[in-house]
């Protein structure tokens, strides 16, 4: 994707070195974590800045030629709005002025985006294509980052932990990377200062981002978030009984456990232990220590060059029993009777623990009533290769047999709650809440690998989040733009109900809603990474959006071809697109592609229909029996058909996890799966 050229800087811009701390002579007026060293401010007519001081108190705020003056409440807070419309971009001395002094140093005024969501908006510089290139070469005052740190509540709280970051080669590696690339993009476009409020967590839902009033619009959701609330908090009182009961029982049964303190490597085992080979997970009738133990099991796994030093995704499936699980001698996960059973999940390892070849993982299992084994069921898996196949097991210690009295009497665990942050209500509490009073130009965001699952609701608690976020701020215009979930999984030619095409669906519909956006990402994913490393075409698609948009640059094309409508003609169905820059283009496959960036492997790519301009495309009748169809282009629509389907009634396109498909516009992008049917959705039942 061609760069944008550079507008001007506005006058007064410096390049000065990065200043001090901001000192305050007393504690007595104080000011939110974001308004802090190295800030950028909103450039707006009325930029809030607030804080706390002593009530009644007289606060006076200046920055650079702006200035206001509020008095404090009865509750100590105040607030002050600075006309920043006409100010010099910095960097400037923020001061607030009180009973006491503060001198925030290096603030700049320009564009402030809030960017959240799931891993994929988390996702680090560092850890994408040419990371280190890209860090190496960084440098620039006018782009930052505050990076929020995670947290959850269940009531909204003041202020956030975090700190600004000015880019360059000692920290754009922390960076979010679809953050850096679209304020990358906005800065050469408009020559402003860009400055990203990154409060994003892996791994997390919708629901934990919305806030309780938002939950409150949609009954079963908030139904949902107060029972998992109130679980959470009962949670702590079944431990204490657990523990205590459990302790009573192992004591009165001769099933105690003093797990091992030291790391989990073979040198530091009891030489006492006597490896042998075994299966995982554990056939039938291979139980070492049948009645109850302990037992440790290990195995190396080859890691290639190009995946050390990244973070990595480790699932354990099921383990039978309490257990500790090391990878290369360093803890990464334990369940203890104190934290019951946890819901099945991957463990991330750190990137630092991620080597180039052999790494171990070892398992320290103890179960006081049956084998301590890993059964089937959840994935087993590492970098998403299978774990299952051969192990080694050593048997610690046996338990003596239980009597059926005593193995009635055992106590049952309680089941782990949702984490907090799973919770609706609880990240925005602790994440959002805080920056509400931020001026921002806008929000981007990447979330919904975790829902996929319940895509059907999506289409509901999306755009409430977005309404929802823009209530809270007062703001019904606030520019959302967003990304659809990129291509991940099994490349192939089965046709099946889709959950992930299903949440690219609900993401689309939310572009009924004014100042939306769609960043369709179906070209740059990976089949064995949901993370894909090409966060710059992320990035950039986002920042087309915007500078289209909200910045009124009527020369970028940022949208794709979108559908207009459809109608069946001869026996075929004919699709109308619009939006189409430079006319609709059925884009050249290659006959090879790699599952996996990091990893020097390639893969034949099956075509789904030999001899089809357009790849992608499934039709049906009145039977609903899809099929694989030809399609071409032709002006600006495409003509689907199969002879198989003489009376086609409804045509999809690029609907699977990890579609083969080529549609795109003349400006380079891809067509937004889709489908002209309404027949009813496989997630349609699937509830939070």
């Amino acid at each position: 994707m061609p760069s944008f050229g550079p507008l001007p800087l506005r006058a007064g811009v410096r390049l000065a070195p990065l200043l001090l701390v901001a000192v305050a002579a007393q504690a007595d007026v104080t000011l939110p974590a974001v308004l802090s060293t190295h800030a950028v401010l909103q450039r707006t007519t009325a930029t809030p800045v607030w804080g706390r001081a002593n009530p009644g108190e007289d606060v006076t705020v200046s920055l650079g030629e702006a200035r206001a003056s509020a008095t404090t409440g009865a509750d100590g807070r105040w607030r002050v709005a600075l006309d920043l419309s006409g100010s010099a971009v910095g960097p400037l001395d923020l001061v607030v002025k009180g009973d006491n002094t503060l001198v925030v140093r290096d603030v700049v005024v320009g564009e402030v985006w809030l960017a959240s969501g799931q891993s994929n908006m988390e996702w680090t510089v560092r850890n994408t294509t040419g990371g280190a290139e890209v860090v190496a070469a960084s440098a620039n005052p006018l782009i930052r980052q505050f990076l929020v740190k995670k947290n959850t509540s269940p009531t909204p709280l003041e202020d956030v932990e975090g700190e600004w970051m000015v880019a360059g080669p000692a920290t754009t590696s922390r960076f979010s990377a679809t953050g850096y690339f679209f304020a990358q993009a906005i800065h050469r476009a408009t020559g402003a200062a860009v400055g990203l409020l990154n409060a994003s967590w892996g791994g997390t839902n919708i629901e934990g981002w919305t806030s309780p009033e938002g939950l409150a619009r949609l009954p079963e959701l908030k139904a949902s978030a107060d029972r998992y609330q109130a679980e959470e908090q009962s949670f702590p009182r079944l431990v204490d009984t657990f523990v205590r009961e459990q302790a009573a029982w192992a004591a009165a049964n001769g099933r105690g456990d003093a797990a091992s303190s030291a790391p989990a490597d073979a040198a530091s085992l009891p030489d006492r232990l006597d490896w042998r080979p075994a299966r995982l997970p554990a056939p039938a009738g291979e139980d070492p220590a049948a009645g109850g133990g302990v037992a440790w099991w290990r195995r190396t796994v080859e890691v290639p060059a190009g995946n050390a030093g990244l973070q990595q995704a480790l699932e354990v499936g099921r383990i039978d029993g309490f257990h500790t699980v090391y990878f290369n001698g360093e803890k990464v996960a334990e369940v203890t009777p104190a934290t019951g059973i946890p819901r099945p999940g991957p463990v991330y390892v750190k990137d630092s623990l991620v080597k180039a070849g052999g790494n171990e993982i070892v398992l320290r299992i103890m179960n006081p009533a049956a084998s301590p084994v890993v059964r089937s069921g959840p994935p087993f898996r590492f970098i998403y290769r299978p774990l299952a196949g051969e192990w080694q097991v050593a048997v610690e210690r046996t338990f003596p047999e239980l009597s059926a009295e005593a193995r009635a009497a055992m106590p049952a665990a309680p089941l782990q709650p949702l984490k907090p942050r799973d919770i609706g209500g609880y990240l925005y509490n602790a994440m959002i809440h805080p920056l509400t009073p931020c001026a921002i130009r806008g929000v981007i965001w990447y979330q919904g690998e975790s829902n996929g699952r319940r895509a059907f609701q999506y289409r509901a608690a999306f755009p409430n989040l977005i309404e929802d976020w823009r209530a809270r701020r007062g703001d019904p215009g606030l520019p959302f733009y967003f990304c659809q979930l990129a291509n991940f999984g099994a490349k192939g030619t089965s046709i099946a109900e889709n959950a992930t095409a299903e949440l690219r669906e609900a993401q689309s519909l939310a572009l009924r809603l004014p100042a939306t956006g769609q960043a369709v990402l179906i070209d740059v994913g990976e089949a064995d990474d949901i993370h894909p490393r090409n966060k710059r075409d992320v990035g950039e698609r986002l920042a087309r959006i915007a500078l289209a948009n909200t910045y009124g640059r009527g020369d970028v094309a940022f949208a794709g071809p979108v559908v207009a409508s459809h109608r069946v003609e001869d026996g075929r169905m004919r699709i109308v697109f619009a939006g189409a820059v430079g006319g609709l283009v059925a884009r050249p496959l290659p006959a090879t592609y790699a599952p996996r960036s990091t990893v020097d492997r390639v893969l034949p790519l099956e075509l789904p229909s030999p001899g089809s301009e357009l790849q992608g495309f499934v039709i049906c009748g009145a039977d609903r029996a899809w099929r694989w169809a030809q399609a071409r282009v032709e002006g600006d629509t495409v003509v689907v058909w199969s002879p198989e389907v003489p009376e086609p009634v409804a045509v999809r396109y690029a609907w699977s996890g990890n579609p083969t498909c080529n549609l795109y516009d003349g400006a380079g992008l891809p067509a937004s799966p889709f489908r002209t049917d309404d027949f009813p959705l496989a997630t349609r039942h699937e509830k939070y």
